[in-house]
């Protein structure tokens, strides 16, 4: 009997197909569903603000007064990172692209070139205070957009299907968590929705018909805009780009593949060269602040063997705690997920399509596998990859439910029943779902506290009260934007002048410190907010305690209390110079071991990956107790070689070499001098700075000197090296 009681599904595709409305009805849906989501997660965060604001005890106690009935709390953000973006945002809306902190110069720590600029435009409209709310629409508009895209995924379907995809996207807590962070991914996934669209259409294009190369030069632009948006984002371009172009392999020749491949990821191969250019021209390195920081392959003291297991142990990490955690409650039920998205493989109808996105999320895991931080910060650098996992498994709901309301009008109830047991698993998910829903609600609200309660709140007593000259941070992020004062970051995204601070504090925070010591005193930061835990010795060795702000129930700050110190660096002056110099004695070059800039200038070379560990000591001499000196060292294994180049020596004036050094027990350690060996004292025990001499005969004289350290019995830590004439 076909009546439409028994053929609903069909009954509302052919209703849909008579409405002239129906997108409009999709765009409400989409639309609605995002906002929905949107303002649980908000009204999560100003509730959490409000209750901060609330118990706050100085000075918001007036903001609480003055407002007779306060309905929500500020607006804040789950992440620190995000008020990087906002860092950069609002120098490139003063004026200073592409700088952190005006006055420091060139950066290339901002994990996202085009970002800062589209929220640029909303400081440029007057969201500063609240440049969040700003980022929010973004995120809004940009997930709306790419839900209307997404609906080209159900072409081949049903109408109905395609209200299968809000649902399906928007379901995971986590990766709303990741969409409204503010934090790029939003804009990321908007983009790569104009990005599917336009691979659509020349996928759709007849096969005999011409070369839609405006088409792909339009893919090739969308591809530009996801490279600047994620720079992981250049395997998804690559797969777009591939796929594109073997739609249309029978009407290409080589030289059209060619010429298309230059169109569509000519782009984004583009934005990654200029990038490396400038970087490598303003800063030395062709890699980027936050790869060097963050990716396993910039770690110092790594093996390449160990970068491998790092990385196949992140790619697991990733599939595991995003089905197994994030996906589900009950952990097994996460797997459903990656069942029905295997779905879409099996029609010829959607497997194009479905063959493209499962690519694109396994290149991606395996790309974000690089980042040793990609267990961090609720998994938010897996999210792409996720966004499309959750497109792929509503596809293949889809497919799997259309095939049942088929099988119902053509009696085939085999199809009926697997697609009773698809909407019978797809409720038991959503079941197990909620729960972790709900929790990913609480902990956006509460992150956003925290970094309210704690970063918001320094950055607002540094800008209000404090007013330092320069306020040297360890995350680069809310602090320098909500005070507005010149700031530091010892992590490295901020940048400084050309100085490598990056990989310098990949190395230890003692390398760091060094290039501090490179910086004028009249801009060393004159004051420190910083997690001590994080940095060791360093607070007791360059600071003095005057405050701190705690934050209560913390689930994403880094520390419990953010500590200010007034900064002292005195200990720094006499680092570079040896003890005793007489009147007849000069200094003619120094090798400062962990100084980057200066190891670089002398050709150091370390003795292998994974070693050349950084330590840092301050001491005095024994003849002068009342002088204590820093310095920063390297440490070497016995048997490894130090190898660098001495310049400047000039012939027939007697010269030697002086090494600086505190060993714990007597060392032997070897000396060679353009490939000679030269006797050397023994490093004695001591708890004071020794400078140990060598002369330099004739023989091993030369204006450039190339010297080999090596050692013999223990491993030494080798400060500083002078060559005195």
């Amino acid at each position: 009997m076909k009546t439409w009681l028994l053929r609903p599904a069909h009954w509302l595709t052919e209703q849909l197909k008579k409405s002239p409305g129906e997108a409009y009805l999709y765009a409400f849906f989409a639309g609605l569903s995002v906002l929905l989501a949107a303002c649980w997660f908000y009204s999560s965060m100003r509730l959490q603000t409000l209750y901060s604001v609330a118990w706050s005890d100085d000075s918001y106690r007036e903001w609480i007064r003055t407002a007779a009935q306060p309905e929500a709390g500020p607006w804040s953000a789950p992440l620190d990172d995000v008020f990087i973006h906002f860092d950069f945002a609002r120098s490139a809306a003063r004026g200073h692209p592409f700088e952190w902190s005006v006055g420091n110069g060139y950066s290339s720590g901002d994990t996202s070139l085009l970002y800062p600029f589209v929220l640029a435009i909303g400081y440029l409209l007057g969201f500063h205070e609240n440049l969040m709310y700003f980022a929010a629409l973004v995120a809004c508009v940009s997930i709306f957009g790419a839900l209307l895209a997404g609906r080209s995924l159900f072409r081949s379907l049903p109408t109905w299907t395609s209200y299968l995809a809000p649902i399906v996207l928007l379901c995971i807590g986590a990766l709303d968590w990741t969409f409204f962070s503010g934090m790029e991914v939003a804009l990321f996934i908007g983009l790569w929705g104009l990005s599917f669209v336009i691979w659509d259409e020349v996928c759709r294009t007849p096969a005999n018909g011409p070369v839609p190369h405006r088409s792909l030069g339009w893919l090739g632009i969308s591809g530009a805009l996801l490279v600047a948006t994620r720079p992981e984002a250049v395997t998804t371009v690559a797969v777009l780009s591939v796929t594109a172009l073997w739609s249309r392999r029978s009407g290409l020749g080589p030289a059209g593949a060619l010429r298309g491949l230059a169109l569509t990821a000519g782009p984004g191969a583009l934005v990654v060269i200029s990038q490396s250019l400038a970087n490598y021209f303003l800063t030395g390195e062709t890699a980027a602040a936050g790869a060097i920081a963050k990716l396993e392959l910039h770690h110092p003291y790594l093996t390449y063997h160990q970068v491998w297991d790092a990385w196949r142990s992140n790619v697991m990490y990733q599939a595991r705690r995003i089905t197994e955690y994030h996906f589900s409650e009950v952990p097994w039920l996460g797997w459903l997920v990656w069942l029905f998205g295997a779905v879409p493989l099996i029609p010829r109808s959607t497997r194009r399509v479905a063959v493209m996105l499962w690519v694109s999320l396994i290149l991606w895991a395996f790309m974000v596998g690089l980042n040793g931080q990609v267990r961090w910060q609720n998994e938010r650098y897996a999210m792409p990859a996720v966004a499309w996992l959750l497109l792929l498994a509503a596809l293949g709901l889809g497919v799997v439910l259309a095939r049942a309301v088929r099988g119902l009008e053509e009696r085939r109830y085999r199809w009926v029943g697997l697609g009773v047991l698809s909407i019978v698993a797809s409720a038991i998910f959503g079941i197990f779902q909620v729960a972790r829903f709900r929790d990913q609600v609480w902990f956006f609200g509460r992150a956003s506290r925290n970094i309210w309660d704690q970063h918001v709140s320094v950055g607002r007593l540094l800008g209000e009260r404090v007013k330092p000259r320069r306020v040297l941070v360890g995350d680069a992020g809310a602090i320098p934007y909500v005070s507005d004062r010149p700031a530091l970051d010892i992590i490295g995204l901020g940048g400084y002048s050309n100085l490598p601070f990056a990989r310098a504090t990949r190395l230890g925070v003692a390398a760091a410190i060094e290039l501090i010591g490179r910086i004028p005193n009249a801009e060393r930061p004159d004051l420190m907010a910083i997690y001590p835990s994080w940095w060791g010795d360093f607070p007791l060795f360059f600071g003095r305690e005057i405050a701190e702000v705690p934050v209560r129930g913390n689930v994403i700050a880094g520390g419990a209390s953010k500590v200010l110190y007034v900064a002292d660096w005195s200990p720094l002056w006499l680092s570079d110079q040896p003890h005793r110099l007489t009147s007849e004695q000069s200094l003619v070059d120094s090798l400062d071991f962990a100084d980057l800039v200066n190891e670089k200038a002398h050709g150091y070379l370390p003795p292998a990956r994974g070693a050349g560990y950084v330590s840092m000591k301050i001491l005095t001499y024994a003849d002068e107790r009342q002088t204590p000196v820093w310095d920063a060292a390297r440490i070497a294994d016995v048997g490894e070689r130090l190898e660098f180049t001495l310049q400047g020596l000039k012939a027939k004036k007697p010269a030697r070499i002086v090494v600086r050094v505190a060993p714990l027990h007597e060392e032997h350690w070897g000396l060679s001098i353009n490939g000679q060996e030269l006797p050397t004292p023994p490093f004695v025990a001591s708890d004071h700075w020794q400078d140990v001499e060598v002369p330099i005969p004739e023989t091993a004289s030369s204006p450039t000197l190339h010297v080999k350290l090596t050692s013999k019995t223990h491993s030494i830590t080798w400060y500083h090296l002078w060559l005195v004439q």
